[in-house]
């Protein structure tokens, strides 16, 4: 199973797959490529070191959705990397019809909530400030509307009397450098 990775930022998760990847983990999945849509975004950098091609692909016009010749652009190098899998591991833009269709059934993303609870940005903070008693992480594939696709599967993680937002952010983290590579490594046994 060829995946591809698409990030905007510094790349954790996408490094925790890598690593999984390196140690054995990841089943019958292989990461072919890493897009990222910043020029500057920390994950293209995990390219060279896990011995995988990075790029960035220019999504202009618009800053918060991909759509119209970004779209094109992103379909196109995904297409020539041959992905079955497309992961949006931090990726923070909108897909739409083109692309949904484009890849249809094959991508997943991973959210920092438990969904259907406080989808959108920001859901470990959306979870903080809601006072509840446990959150965590899901895996989902990617449907029209945001954080609303088919639960592939969940990690919780207790929210803890004494935690603070960063206390929790950095263990909800640690769970989604769990989750999502065992999930992609699951997915590519019941692929092959």
């Amino acid at each position: 199973m060829k995946v591809v990775i698409l990030g905007s930022g510094r790349g954790s998760n996408a490094e925790a797959i890598l690593r999984a990847q390196a140690a054995g983990r990841l089943g019958a999945a292989r990461v072919v490529q890493i897009v990222a849509d910043r020029p500057d975004a920390g994950i293209l950098a995990l390219g060279p070191r896990f011995g995988v091609p990075a790029a960035y692909v220019d999504p202009a016009p618009f800053k918060t959705k991909l759509e119209g010749p970004g779209e094109e652009r992103f379909i196109a190098a995904i297409q020539a990397a041959q992905a079955d899998l497309v992961v949006l591991a931090g990726f923070m833009r909108v897909l739409k019809p083109s692309f949904l269709a484009a890849f249809a059934g094959k991508i997943i993303n991973l959210h920092p909530s438990l969904l259907p609870a406080f989808p959108g940005l920001n859901g470990i903070g959306q979870a903080f400030r809601a006072g509840v008693k446990v959150t965590g992480c899901t895996v989902h594939y990617v449907a029209q509307e945001v954080d609303a696709g088919q639960i592939i599967e969940q990690s919780q993680v207790p929210v803890m009397t004494d935690d603070t937002l960063e206390s929790l952010t950095a263990r909800v983290h640690a769970a989604e450098h769990v989750l999502l590579p065992a999930v992609i490594a699951r997915l590519s046994q019941t692929a092959s």
